[in-house]
Protein backbone atom coordinates (compact mmCIF):
# COMPACT_ATOMS: atom_id res chain seq x y z
CA UNK A 1 0.00 0.00 0.00
CA UNK A 2 2.63 2.48 0.53
CA UNK A 3 3.95 2.11 -2.41
CA UNK A 4 0.95 2.59 -4.28
CA UNK A 5 0.75 5.90 -2.36
CA UNK A 6 4.40 6.71 -3.22
CA UNK A 7 3.72 6.23 -6.76
CA UNK A 8 0.47 7.74 -7.03
CA UNK A 9 1.93 11.21 -5.53
CA UNK A 10 4.80 11.15 -7.33
CA UNK A 11 2.53 11.41 -10.33
CA UNK A 12 0.88 13.88 -9.19
CA UNK A 13 3.84 16.04 -8.99
CA UNK A 14 4.70 14.64 -12.66
CA UNK A 15 1.16 16.28 -13.41
CA UNK A 16 3.86 19.44 -13.58
CA UNK A 17 5.13 18.76 -16.71
CA UNK A 18 3.38 19.40 -20.02
CA UNK A 19 1.74 16.53 -21.69
CA UNK A 20 3.47 15.92 -24.61
CA UNK A 21 6.79 15.46 -22.51
CA UNK A 22 4.65 12.95 -19.40
CA UNK A 23 3.32 10.85 -22.53
CA UNK A 24 6.92 10.12 -23.91
CA UNK A 25 8.98 9.84 -20.63
CA UNK A 26 6.41 9.88 -17.13
CA UNK A 27 6.70 5.83 -17.03
CA UNK A 28 10.51 5.91 -17.00
CA UNK A 29 11.06 8.99 -14.80
CA UNK A 30 8.46 7.25 -12.41
CA UNK A 31 10.59 3.74 -12.45
CA UNK A 32 13.41 5.77 -11.48
CA UNK A 33 11.95 8.03 -8.62
CA UNK A 34 10.73 4.67 -6.90
CA UNK A 35 13.48 2.65 -7.41
CA UNK A 36 15.54 5.35 -5.83
CA UNK A 37 12.90 5.66 -2.95
CA UNK A 38 13.94 4.34 0.51
CA UNK A 39 12.20 0.92 2.20
CA UNK A 40 8.63 1.91 3.32
CA UNK A 41 8.76 5.87 2.18
CA UNK A 42 5.54 7.05 1.52
CA UNK A 43 5.85 10.97 0.37
CA UNK A 44 8.44 12.03 -2.07
CA UNK A 45 11.22 13.34 -0.49
CA UNK A 46 11.64 17.32 -0.34
CA UNK A 47 14.56 17.93 -2.90
CA UNK A 48 12.21 15.53 -5.26
CA UNK A 49 9.35 17.90 -5.21
CA UNK A 50 11.29 20.79 -5.57
CA UNK A 51 13.12 19.45 -8.39
CA UNK A 52 10.11 18.09 -9.98
CA UNK A 53 7.70 21.17 -9.80
CA UNK A 54 10.78 23.24 -10.59
CA UNK A 55 11.73 20.94 -13.81
CA UNK A 56 8.09 20.88 -14.54
CA UNK A 57 7.32 24.67 -14.42
CA UNK A 58 10.54 25.25 -16.58
CA UNK A 59 9.41 22.42 -19.28
CA UNK A 60 5.70 24.43 -19.45
CA UNK A 61 7.33 27.95 -20.24
CA UNK A 62 9.73 26.68 -22.91
CA UNK A 63 6.68 24.87 -24.39
CA UNK A 64 4.30 27.85 -23.61
CA UNK A 65 7.40 30.20 -25.88
CA UNK A 66 7.95 28.16 -28.29
CA UNK A 67 4.18 28.52 -29.22
CA UNK A 68 4.61 32.14 -29.35
CA UNK A 69 6.68 31.84 -32.16
CA UNK A 70 4.19 30.18 -34.58
CA UNK A 71 3.70 32.51 -37.54
CA UNK A 72 0.08 33.17 -36.68
CA UNK A 73 1.42 34.98 -33.31
CA UNK A 74 3.38 36.87 -35.54
CA UNK A 75 0.64 37.43 -38.38
CA UNK A 76 -1.62 39.08 -35.31
CA UNK A 77 1.32 40.95 -34.00
CA UNK A 78 1.25 42.64 -36.92
CA UNK A 79 -2.18 43.57 -37.67
CA UNK A 80 -2.63 44.68 -34.42
CA UNK A 81 0.23 47.06 -34.39
CA UNK A 82 -0.97 48.38 -36.97
CA UNK A 83 -4.29 48.35 -35.55
CA UNK A 84 -3.39 50.13 -32.53
CA UNK A 85 -1.20 52.54 -33.77
CA UNK A 86 -4.14 53.91 -36.08
CA UNK A 87 -6.47 53.99 -32.69
CA UNK A 88 -4.07 56.21 -30.85
CA UNK A 89 -3.48 58.40 -34.22
CA UNK A 90 -6.75 59.45 -33.88
CA UNK A 91 -6.77 59.85 -29.95
CA UNK A 92 -3.76 62.33 -30.60
CA UNK A 93 -5.63 63.50 -33.67
CA UNK A 94 -8.91 64.66 -31.49
CA UNK A 95 -6.65 66.15 -28.88
CA UNK A 96 -4.85 68.07 -31.20
CA UNK A 97 -8.14 69.27 -32.58
CA UNK A 98 -10.04 69.94 -29.54
CA UNK A 99 -6.76 72.64 -28.81
CA UNK A 100 -7.54 73.84 -32.31
CA UNK A 101 -11.65 74.19 -32.36
CA UNK A 102 -12.97 76.32 -29.93
CA UNK A 103 -16.35 74.75 -28.76
CA UNK A 104 -19.58 77.21 -29.13
CA UNK A 105 -21.00 75.88 -25.70
CA UNK A 106 -17.60 77.32 -24.22
CA UNK A 107 -18.35 80.67 -21.97
CA UNK A 108 -17.15 83.91 -23.93
CA UNK A 109 -13.86 85.13 -23.07
CA UNK A 110 -12.65 81.02 -22.85
CA UNK A 111 -10.87 79.07 -25.10
CA UNK A 112 -8.36 76.44 -25.75
CA UNK A 113 -5.13 77.31 -24.75
CA UNK A 114 -3.91 75.76 -28.06
CA UNK A 115 -1.76 73.04 -29.13
CA UNK A 116 1.50 72.86 -27.48
CA UNK A 117 5.06 70.61 -28.81
CA UNK A 118 3.87 67.75 -27.29
CA UNK A 119 0.30 67.27 -29.49
CA UNK A 120 1.94 67.61 -32.61
CA UNK A 121 4.25 64.96 -32.35
CA UNK A 122 2.14 62.67 -30.47
CA UNK A 123 -0.20 63.19 -34.10
CA UNK A 124 3.19 62.70 -35.94
CA UNK A 125 5.10 60.17 -34.41
CA UNK A 126 1.95 57.76 -34.16
CA UNK A 127 1.38 59.35 -38.00
CA UNK A 128 4.45 58.08 -38.61
CA UNK A 129 4.20 54.60 -36.95
CA UNK A 130 1.13 53.72 -39.37
CA UNK A 131 3.33 55.17 -42.41
CA UNK A 132 6.36 53.17 -41.32
CA UNK A 133 4.29 49.79 -40.86
CA UNK A 134 2.72 49.65 -44.40
CA UNK A 135 5.84 50.73 -46.21
CA UNK A 136 7.24 47.62 -44.71
CA UNK A 137 9.35 49.58 -42.13
CA UNK A 138 9.05 47.71 -38.85
CA UNK A 139 11.93 48.23 -36.99
CA UNK A 140 11.44 52.45 -37.57
CA UNK A 141 7.45 51.64 -36.61
CA UNK A 142 8.91 49.90 -33.80
CA UNK A 143 11.05 52.30 -32.43
CA UNK A 144 9.13 55.16 -32.65
CA UNK A 145 6.29 53.56 -30.60
CA UNK A 146 8.82 52.37 -27.97
CA UNK A 147 9.81 56.16 -28.06
CA UNK A 148 5.90 57.30 -27.75
CA UNK A 149 5.95 54.86 -24.51
CA UNK A 150 8.88 56.05 -23.46
CA UNK A 151 7.82 59.84 -23.64
CA UNK A 152 4.05 59.14 -22.07
CA UNK A 153 6.55 57.46 -19.03
CA UNK A 154 8.16 60.91 -19.10
CA UNK A 155 5.90 63.50 -19.28
CA UNK A 156 3.06 61.73 -17.31
CA UNK A 157 4.43 59.84 -14.31
CA UNK A 158 6.32 62.77 -12.41
CA UNK A 159 2.46 63.55 -12.13
CA UNK A 160 2.06 60.32 -10.06
CA UNK A 161 2.21 61.82 -6.46
CA UNK A 162 0.58 65.15 -7.28
CA UNK A 163 -2.31 63.92 -9.50
CA UNK A 164 -2.95 60.58 -9.89
CA UNK A 165 -5.90 60.52 -11.21
CA UNK A 166 -4.73 61.84 -14.32
CA UNK A 167 -2.36 58.91 -14.24
CA UNK A 168 -4.82 56.42 -13.65
CA UNK A 169 -6.82 57.68 -16.34
CA UNK A 170 -4.06 57.75 -18.84
CA UNK A 171 -3.08 54.08 -18.26
CA UNK A 172 -5.39 52.64 -20.64
CA UNK A 173 -3.62 54.36 -23.28
CA UNK A 174 -0.45 53.70 -22.20
CA UNK A 175 -1.48 49.95 -22.36
CA UNK A 176 -2.32 50.61 -26.13
CA UNK A 177 0.99 51.94 -26.78
CA UNK A 178 2.70 48.95 -24.93
CA UNK A 179 0.56 46.47 -26.93
CA UNK A 180 1.45 48.51 -30.25
CA UNK A 181 5.36 48.89 -29.26
CA UNK A 182 5.39 45.10 -28.49
CA UNK A 183 3.53 43.73 -31.62
CA UNK A 184 5.66 45.46 -33.54
CA UNK A 185 8.75 44.07 -32.27
CA UNK A 186 7.41 40.94 -33.41
CA UNK A 187 9.64 39.56 -36.43
CA UNK A 188 7.16 39.44 -39.54
CA UNK A 189 8.04 39.69 -43.38
CA UNK A 190 7.97 42.67 -45.01
CA UNK A 191 4.69 44.25 -45.41
CA UNK A 192 2.94 41.72 -43.83
CA UNK A 193 0.08 43.82 -42.32
CA UNK A 194 -0.66 44.62 -46.26
CA UNK A 195 -0.55 41.30 -47.38
CA UNK A 196 -3.32 39.68 -43.99
CA UNK A 197 -5.34 42.78 -44.63
CA UNK A 198 -5.98 43.45 -48.35
CA UNK A 199 -7.13 46.35 -49.62
CA UNK A 200 -10.18 46.92 -48.14
CA UNK A 201 -9.58 45.99 -44.67
CA UNK A 202 -7.33 48.54 -45.08
CA UNK A 203 -9.16 51.06 -45.82
CA UNK A 204 -11.67 50.07 -43.10
CA UNK A 205 -9.22 50.36 -40.50
CA UNK A 206 -8.14 53.80 -41.55
CA UNK A 207 -10.50 55.87 -42.86
CA UNK A 208 -13.11 54.82 -40.28
CA UNK A 209 -11.11 56.41 -37.01
CA UNK A 210 -10.59 59.17 -39.37
CA UNK A 211 -14.55 59.46 -39.77
CA UNK A 212 -14.95 58.93 -36.27
CA UNK A 213 -12.50 62.32 -35.73
CA UNK A 214 -14.17 63.86 -38.35
CA UNK A 215 -18.01 63.50 -36.47
CA UNK A 216 -16.32 64.15 -33.29
CA UNK A 217 -15.21 67.41 -34.77
CA UNK A 218 -18.00 68.05 -36.65
CA UNK A 219 -20.03 67.65 -33.14
CA UNK A 220 -17.50 70.35 -31.41
CA UNK A 221 -18.03 72.89 -34.35
CA UNK A 222 -21.98 72.85 -34.00
CA UNK A 223 -22.44 72.16 -30.40
CA UNK A 224 -25.14 74.40 -29.04
CA UNK A 225 -24.05 77.69 -28.30
CA UNK A 226 -23.18 79.17 -24.80
CA UNK A 227 -26.60 81.46 -24.90
CA UNK A 228 -28.52 78.33 -26.24
CA UNK A 229 -27.11 76.39 -23.12
CA UNK A 230 -28.77 78.91 -20.66
CA UNK A 231 -31.84 79.42 -22.28
CA UNK A 232 -32.61 75.81 -23.01
CA UNK A 233 -32.17 72.46 -22.28
CA UNK A 234 -29.65 70.24 -24.42
CA UNK A 235 -28.85 66.61 -24.82
CA UNK A 236 -25.34 65.41 -23.83
CA UNK A 237 -24.04 61.55 -24.27
CA UNK A 238 -20.29 60.81 -23.34
CA UNK A 239 -19.54 64.41 -24.19
CA UNK A 240 -21.33 64.65 -27.40
CA UNK A 241 -23.59 68.03 -27.37
CA UNK A 242 -26.82 68.48 -29.43
CA UNK A 243 -29.55 71.05 -29.49
CA UNK A 244 -31.84 68.06 -29.93
CA UNK A 245 -32.57 64.31 -29.09
CA UNK A 246 -32.49 63.33 -32.91
CA UNK A 247 -28.96 65.16 -33.76
CA UNK A 248 -27.32 63.42 -30.93
CA UNK A 249 -28.55 60.09 -31.94
CA UNK A 250 -27.26 61.09 -35.50
CA UNK A 251 -24.14 61.25 -34.04
CA UNK A 252 -23.60 58.24 -32.03
CA UNK A 253 -25.28 56.10 -35.03
CA UNK A 254 -22.41 57.75 -37.00
CA UNK A 255 -19.72 56.32 -34.35
CA UNK A 256 -21.46 53.62 -34.19
CA UNK A 257 -20.97 52.51 -37.74
CA UNK A 258 -17.42 53.50 -37.97
CA UNK A 259 -16.50 51.27 -34.73
CA UNK A 260 -18.77 48.56 -36.78
CA UNK A 261 -16.43 49.06 -39.76
CA UNK A 262 -13.33 48.36 -37.98
CA UNK A 263 -14.86 45.43 -35.97
CA UNK A 264 -16.15 43.65 -39.16
CA UNK A 265 -12.49 43.93 -40.79
CA UNK A 266 -10.84 42.37 -38.03
CA UNK A 267 -13.55 39.43 -37.53
CA UNK A 268 -13.06 38.74 -41.42
CA UNK A 269 -9.61 37.45 -41.03
CA UNK A 270 -9.04 33.75 -40.10
CA UNK A 271 -9.69 32.67 -36.75
CA UNK A 272 -6.47 31.86 -35.60
CA UNK A 273 -4.98 35.77 -36.59
CA UNK A 274 -8.29 36.96 -35.38
CA UNK A 275 -8.33 35.19 -31.82
CA UNK A 276 -4.46 36.32 -30.84
CA UNK A 277 -5.81 39.79 -32.06
CA UNK A 278 -8.32 39.60 -29.41
CA UNK A 279 -5.86 38.56 -26.67
CA UNK A 280 -3.49 41.00 -27.62
CA UNK A 281 -6.12 43.78 -26.85
CA UNK A 282 -8.45 42.11 -23.70
CA UNK A 283 -5.40 43.70 -21.66
CA UNK A 284 -5.95 47.05 -22.17
CA UNK A 285 -9.72 46.21 -22.15
CA UNK A 286 -9.73 44.21 -18.63
CA UNK A 287 -7.39 47.38 -17.10
CA UNK A 288 -10.28 50.22 -18.40
CA UNK A 289 -12.35 47.85 -16.70
CA UNK A 290 -10.39 47.92 -13.24
CA UNK A 291 -10.02 51.83 -13.31
CA UNK A 292 -13.86 52.17 -14.15
CA UNK A 293 -15.56 49.15 -11.41
CA UNK A 294 -12.82 48.93 -8.70
CA UNK A 295 -10.90 52.47 -8.39
CA UNK A 296 -14.36 54.50 -9.38
CA UNK A 297 -15.30 55.26 -5.32
CA UNK A 298 -10.89 55.88 -5.54
CA UNK A 299 -11.21 58.70 -8.04
CA UNK A 300 -14.92 59.74 -6.92
CA UNK A 301 -13.36 60.61 -3.27
CA UNK A 302 -10.19 62.46 -4.63
CA UNK A 303 -11.86 64.55 -6.70
CA UNK A 304 -14.33 65.90 -4.03
CA UNK A 305 -12.05 65.87 -0.99
CA UNK A 306 -10.00 68.58 -2.51
CA UNK A 307 -6.71 66.75 -2.11
CA UNK A 308 -5.10 63.77 -2.87
CA UNK A 309 -5.54 60.58 -2.20
CA UNK A 310 -2.47 57.83 -3.03
CA UNK A 311 -3.27 55.08 -3.86
CA UNK A 312 -1.98 52.22 -1.65
CA UNK A 313 0.39 49.55 -3.15
CA UNK A 314 -2.31 46.71 -3.54
CA UNK A 315 -3.93 48.91 -5.82
CA UNK A 316 -0.94 49.63 -7.84
CA UNK A 317 -0.23 45.84 -8.17
CA UNK A 318 -3.45 45.43 -9.50
CA UNK A 319 -3.03 48.22 -11.99
CA UNK A 320 0.19 46.68 -13.16
CA UNK A 321 -0.94 42.72 -12.77
CA UNK A 322 -3.93 43.01 -14.67
CA UNK A 323 -2.87 43.17 -18.30
CA UNK A 324 -0.07 41.28 -18.63
CA UNK A 325 -2.12 38.21 -16.26
CA UNK A 326 -5.54 38.52 -18.37
CA UNK A 327 -2.84 38.38 -21.93
CA UNK A 328 -1.10 35.07 -20.45
CA UNK A 329 -5.04 33.88 -19.53
CA UNK A 330 -6.47 34.74 -23.00
CA UNK A 331 -3.19 32.84 -24.39
CA UNK A 332 -3.36 29.89 -22.23
CA UNK A 333 -7.38 29.68 -23.32
CA UNK A 334 -6.52 30.02 -26.86
CA UNK A 335 -4.11 27.32 -27.03
CA UNK A 336 -6.68 24.80 -25.18
CA UNK A 337 -8.94 25.96 -27.51
CA UNK A 338 -7.13 24.81 -30.31
CA UNK A 339 -5.54 21.65 -29.15
CA UNK A 340 -9.27 20.91 -28.63
CA UNK A 341 -10.27 21.81 -31.96
CA UNK A 342 -7.07 19.53 -33.47
CA UNK A 343 -8.03 16.54 -31.49
CA UNK A 344 -11.88 16.50 -32.77
CA UNK A 345 -10.64 16.98 -36.17
CA UNK A 346 -8.55 14.15 -35.63
CA UNK A 347 -11.33 11.77 -34.47
CA UNK A 348 -13.17 13.12 -37.30
CA UNK A 349 -10.69 11.99 -39.84
CA UNK A 350 -9.87 8.86 -37.73
CA UNK A 351 -13.60 7.98 -38.08
CA UNK A 352 -13.78 9.09 -42.26
CA UNK A 353 -10.66 6.57 -42.76
CA UNK A 354 -12.17 3.76 -40.51
CA UNK A 355 -13.42 0.97 -43.36
CA UNK A 356 -17.61 0.93 -43.31
CA UNK A 357 -18.78 -2.06 -41.46
CA UNK A 358 -15.86 -1.90 -38.48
Amino acid sequence: MSSDDLERRYRRLLAAYPWEHRRVYEDEMLAVLLAGARPGQRRPAVADVRNLVGAGLRARLRVGARGFTEPSWADAATVTGLLVAVVLLALAGKALLDQLVRAPSMPPGFSPSGPDLVDWLRVAGWAGVCAAVLVGWRWVAAALAWAGVLGWGALVAPETSDNPTYVVDMLPQLALAVVAAAALTVPAPRRRAVALLGVRRLLALVLAPAAMIALLGANRVNSPTFDFVGEVSYQVFYGIEASSELVLWLYVAGLAAAALVMVVAVATLTPVVRRRIVVMLLPVAALALVIDSALAGWVTSTMNMGHTIPLVPAQWAMLVLVAPVTFLAGALLVRRREETLRMVALGRNADREQPAGQ
